[in-house]
């Protein structure tokens, strides 16, 4: 025979499979029909709670009421059998109700002193009914106000309900039953009112010092105090570290152990406590400080009661931070020590609190004995100086250490070289020598100088490497001594100056730009490119020649242009100054007053070069890119400001340089300085419009690596020679 497959809602305990001649077919109650459909007559119980058409949505229960519980308030009776105070105890308890799958908890609440295990009575699970329906569960149809239920054997009164609760009972049809009075549990008035009954009829003095720990608490005031003690061999004076708690105003002291002083290391002087005044009389008897007083009202009967005027109490007095000042001698348990100092928090809290502005220290230390200065042995010439020196600082040598912080700084990074770098000749009466070019380059990472020789045809000398990289003593100091060498720094190289390379003079007669930008950059660290300091010292030299000197710069400009050329220029300073301006000042001071030439850079070349980069780097994410900047314009009107173009280029990773970046963005900004990026985007896109190759600017800029120290092709062409009179001695009426 068939059997029929039943749904999970339609099976119930009263089915069960049986044999019928010999073959397992499911017989009971509740056996359903052919298709599972019921029979004639036949009722199938539901096994979950059914809600009426409206209730909640279309979706399943766990769905539709997640989270939806009804909240009952309950209570039962407990048997006391061992006890005479009481028979029977009254727990309350709430009665949870999850309407997502029928699921039912029940939570006692904490009881202070109870003595009683409380908490969670039943765990969250479907309960069954009591027999003899123990093969259903209990429904949402069960539950009512002033009705009992009984969850395994234990018979629950509901007295009442949440707001909710009651609202979607309504919901469903039921009709509420009014709430019932909460019972008291006899037992726990009883002892209610033995616990009233032992309050005093007046309360006992209360002293509060929440307030005073709330707003000082971590408020710690710290004194340096020293103590002389004459029992002591050497009477040397003892150290001390005195620290007063505003939170309490308690004390605690610490002793500083000096190095090898053969005491013992003990973790505290005194442990934190109040510290009482010394009394006049002596230390007090225990037991004659009390905090309560009491007075005898009825003689030899003993009727003792409180009292409230404290008559005949010992009041002790202990160290507030009123008595802690600079220079004051405080007892501590018979040992007078004298505060000589504190810290600045302490400071500030006596000058705002108690107006208090002197602070001068009370000296109590012997000054230091002097130094004794270490003398290292003369350098042997074996290894190098700092090696040789590092062997004399202990019994184990150890190698020098390099300045790697200065390294991580100034090594290169991107387009900056941290590479200063000069064009040298040799100082020399050879002609052979005379014309022969030297790059000389300084390396700030680690203070190192290589020299170069630049190669030049038929002249017999092979160029290349002239000087390997290295650090290079000053001339003119003696070789084994024990003071460490001069090396020359930075400072020392500068155009026109006179240099001595293990016995070649080289001057330097040239530099390339980013020299005299980073010179000019670190003006602090460079005097000769600081302008400030070149014109403070060109206005001493000729302030008394104000108009002399404006005489003869308008002499050399007869077509009145108010711009002369570098040339006349310079030759006007070093006339001026007498020579006292070395080339480098010269050029600083036209640098300044320059009037520079501007490359402009068409926008079809500069695409062109930046299409070339991207094609190089293999860069199609333009859609991306064209997204990301219509979603960061919010207002949809096709600009977006100029940095926020920027950040979102960089975070694309364009392999572009920054300041070609700049220059595109700065070329399609409209008159509100905002970029209009589809056609950025567009023009960037190599894929639809790409851009035929182009020819090169005729005047390219020569970048760092290209620069070969070529015959002075001075940046600067004309100098604006009014402004500098005008710094110099004031504008001329």
């Amino acid at each position: 025979c068939s059997i029929p497959v039943i749904g999970k809602e339609k099976f119930h305990k009263s089915q069960h499979w049986g044999y019928c001649n010999n073959v397992a077919m499911l017989v009971g109650e509740g056996k359903p029909g052919i298709g599972g459909e019921p029979l004639p007559g036949q009722k199938l119980k539901s096994t979950y709670s059914v809600f009426p058409e409206g209730m909640g949505s279309n979706f399943p229960a766990w769905v539709a009421f997640d989270k939806q519980v009804l909240s009952f308030d309950a209570y039962f009776e407990e048997e006391v059998p061992d006890k005479n105070q009481e028979l029977y105890r009254i727990r309350h308890c709430k009665i949870y109700f999850y309407l997502e799958d029928d699921t039912i908890q029940v939570i006692e609440p904490q009881v202070k002193n109870s003595g009683i295990t409380q908490g969670t009575i039943v765990r969250r699970h479907r309960i069954p009914l009591p027999p003899p329906h123990e093969d259903q569960f209990y429904t949402i149809d069960h539950f009512n106000i002033n009705i009992e239920v009984i969850l395994y054997a234990r018979k629950y009164k509901i007295i009442d309900c949440d707001q909710f609760t009651k609202n979607f009972l309504r919901k469903t049809g039921v009709r509420l039953n009014p709430p019932i009075g909460r019972p008291d549990d006899p037992y726990t008035k009883e002892r209610q009112k033995i616990l009233d009954s032992m309050k005093p009829l007046r309360p006992y003095e209360r002293i509060d010092t929440l307030k005073q720990f709330l707003d000082h608490d971590g408020h710690v005031l710290r004194f340096f105090c020293v103590w002389d003690d004459p029992e002591s061999m050497f009477h040397d004076p003892r150290e001390l570290v005195l620290h007063y708690y505003l939170s309490d105003d308690t004390i605690d002291i610490k002793e500083i152990i000096p190095v090898n002083s053969g005491r013992d290391a003990v973790p505290l002087f005194l442990r934190r406590a109040k510290l009482p005044k010394y009394a006049p009389t002596g230390l007090y008897q225990p037991g004659t400080i009390t905090s309560r007083t009491v007075r005898n009202v009825l003689g030899k009967l003993g009727h003792y009661i409180l009292d409230n005027r404290k008559t005949g109490a010992v009041h002790q007095e202990f160290y507030r931070d009123s008595d802690l000042k600079i220079g004051a001698v405080i007892n501590v348990w018979g040992r007078k020590i004298i505060l000589c100092d504190c810290d600045e928090f302490t400071k500030e809290y006596y000058r705002t609190q108690y107006g208090i502005e002197d602070f001068t220290p009370v000296p109590f230390k012997a000054p230091p004995p002097p130094k004794t200065e270490k003398m290292f042995p003369p350098y042997t010439g074996f290894g190098s100086e700092e090696d040789s020196l590092c062997s004399c600082m202990g019994l184990l040598p150890k190698p020098p250490q390099k300045d790697f912080k200065k390294f991580m700084e100034k090594d290169r990074i991107g387009m900056e070289s941290n590479i200063l770098r000069f064009l040298a000749k040799l100082v020399t009466e050879s002609p052979i020598d005379k014309d022969r070019k030297f790059i000389i380059s300084y390396f700030l990472s680690d203070d190192t100088i290589s020299v170069f020789e630049h190669t030049q045809q038929n002249t017999g000398i092979l160029g290349g490497k002239f000087l390997e990289r290295g650090r290079i003593k000053k001339p003119g100091q003696e070789l084994f001594k024990s003071e460490p060498s001069e090396y020359f720094s930075a400072q020392n190289l500068f155009v026109g100056a006179r240099v001595c390379f293990h016995g070649h003079n080289f001057l330097l007669v040239d530099a390339d730009e980013y020299t005299f930008n980073y010179m000019e950059k670190h003006a602090n660290e460079f005097s000769v490119a600081d302008i400030g300091v070149i014109l403070k010292k060109l206005k001493d030299i000729t302030e008394l020649r104000s108009r002399e000197i404006r005489q003869v710069f308008a002499a050399t400009d007869p077509e009145h242009t108010k711009v002369i050329k570098y040339e006349p220029f310079r030759d006007l300073i070093v006339s001026i100054t007498d020579g006292v301006f070395s080339e480098h000042e010269i050029r600083t001071l036209a640098r300044y007053y320059s009037v520079r030439e501007k490359y402009e850079m068409d926008l079809h070349c500069l695409l062109a070069m930046a299409q070339e980069q991207l094609k190089k780097n293999n860069f199609e994410n333009f859609e991306q890119l064209s997204a990301v900047l219509i979603y960061n314009d919010h207002e949809k009107c096709g600009v977006l400001p100029h940095e926020r173009c920027r950040t979102i280029c960089k975070s694309f990773k364009l392999p572009l340089a920054g300041d070609d970046l700049q220059a595109l963005l700065t070329m399609f900004e409209d008159d509100r300085k905002q970029v209009e990026y589809k056609k950025l985007v567009d023009g960037l896109n190599w894929r639809k419009n790409q851009i035929p190759a182009f020819q090169m600017i005729k005047n390219p800029l020569k970048t760092e690596d290209d620069w070969r120290g070529q015959p002075p092709s001075f940046a600067v062409k004309g100098i604006k020679y009014l402004p500098l009179l005008d710094d110099l001695f004031g504008k001329e009426e």
